[in-house]
């Protein structure tokens, strides 16, 4: 059902570290070429690491771990046809023999069929993300709760990102992963970030100065009982941060817009991250291709950690 490409194949049967990446900011998040560019570079920069990239992605109904460049290139010049993957439409999609980019839920229930145990050898996964999905703004209503939290409940993965989406209800998103178990680690930072802001006001659970730290604090959490994912939390760097004061009204105009016109669901955060990226002049793209940058790097650092904690 699984298909991996024969250098993540030979990585896993090797026990190199392995860092495994969405497709969905690649073909939903962000526009062409950027989108092209920052794949490619996430995958550089983790190699440069010492790890090995699997991007995952469904293509012609074959979920895989680790696409070619020109597979990348068609999801990032987003043919008519990819479809953002989630886990509620994920079985009907592969059926239909379809391709598909998956967001961080997908991503996960793939990388970790394929990756966390491998000719019965256990391996800690690592994913690198921008943001994870959250509580929507606005939740109480729609009751739009992004199925991220979820899967990062059910699995034990160590998932770097910059936060959650700054689109979403920090404060509630914050909430659900303390109910869920998730320890939310700072990356250097004693404050969860907010994707394009450095702070939120919200507290982290622990914070971890090196990767090292962090592949330590992993394993404790799992080896205690923990079934679920340990939040590793960067801030985009200062240089890109677009400060809360102004996104704050961008991101709310955003969503006022969404709401007259009656985009939802799987279209919004596509829509949204658009609206913003325009009110910013290009900032908002530029950060966010920032901090998905940083966020490989600091994944492939923690992989080659936990390989280096667990292979000993």
């Amino acid at each position: 059902m699984i298909a991996f490409s024969d250098r993540v194949r030979t990585a896993l049967t090797s026990r190199e570290p392995v860092v495994a990446l969405e497709s969905t900011v690649i073909s939903h998040g962000l526009p062409f070429p950027e989108n092209f560019k920052t794949a490619i570079e996430c995958e550089r920069l983790i190699e440069a690491e010492g790890a090995v990239p699997a991007t995952v992605g469904i293509v012609a109904g074959v979920p895989r771990i680790g696409i070619t460049n020109e597979e990348l290139r068609t999801f990032a010049e987003k043919p008519i046809g990819i479809a953002k993957i989630g886990l509620a439409n994920m079985a009907a999609l592969i059926a239909r023999r379809r391709w598909g980019a998956t967001t961080v839920a997908s991503t996960i229930r793939i990388a970790s069929l394929g990756g966390l145990t491998y000719n019965d050898t256990p391996r800690p996964l690592v994913f690198a993300t921008g943001g994870i999905g959250g509580v929507h703004r606005g939740a109480k209503d729609s009751f739009d709760i992004s199925a991220d939290l979820t899967a990062l409940a059910a699995t034990q993965i160590v998932c770097v990102c910059a936060g959650a989406k700054a689109i979403l209800d920090l404060e509630k998103t914050r909430e659900c992963l303390e109910t869920l178990g998730i320890p939310v680690i700072g990356f250097q930072t004693e404050e969860f970030p907010a994707f394009y802001s450095r702070k939120s006001g919200l507290e982290v659970d622990a914070s971890v100065d090196t990767p090292d730290q962090a592949a330590e604090l992993a394993l404790i959490s799992w080896r205690m009982g923990s079934r679920g994912a340990v939040l590793i939390c960067a801030p985009v760097a200062e240089e890109y941060e677009i400060s809360p004061a102004e996104i704050d009204g961008i991101i709310e105009e955003a969503h006022a817009e969404a709401r007259s016109i009656g985009v939802s669901g799987r279209e919004l955060t596509p829509f949204l991250l658009s609206r913003i990226s325009e009110a910013t002049g290009g900032r908002s793209l530029a950060a966010n291709r920032a901090l998905l940058a940083n966020n490989a790097k600091i994944a492939a650092r923690i992989a080659v950690s936990l390989n280096r904690l667990v292979c000993r």
